[in-house]
């Protein structure tokens, strides 16, 4: 047992690193991360579906920000057949942004993040 009844070779688990650096640190990562956050908030993803018969365009803060449709896809007789194509390509815009967001703040790796 330590002499000043401490944790034992100095702060444990911070690697001697002492609060005041941990804590810049901490800010750093912080500010860098908000930075990439309002990054990816700007940029775009597009998706296509049917050979290119629906585009969506979502923005990276999953707001879906323009929607295409050829019309030899548009049939009053299947209108199923479109709303599925709809939601392939919103979901797969959307899948693009999940995609970015974890190539982006996967490298911070902080547990519990994303």
């Amino acid at each position: 047992m330590s002499k000043r009844g401490g944790f034992p070779g100095g702060m444990g688990g911070f690697g001697g690193m002492n609060i005041n650096q941990l804590m810049k640190e901490a800010k750093k990562m912080q500010a860098d991360m908000e930075k990439s956050q309002e990054e990816l908030a700007e940029k775009e993803f597009d998706a296509t579906a049917g050979g290119g018969a629906v585009y969506v365009k979502v923005s990276g803060k999953k707001e879906v920000k323009e929607i295409k449709i050829k019309k030899e896809v548009v049939d009053p007789d299947d209108v199923e057949m479109l709303q599925d194509l709809i939601i392939t390509c919103v979901n797969e815009a959307l899948r693009k942004v999940d995609s970015a967001q974890a190539q982006e703040f996967g490298k911070y790796n902080i547990p519990g993040i994303m």
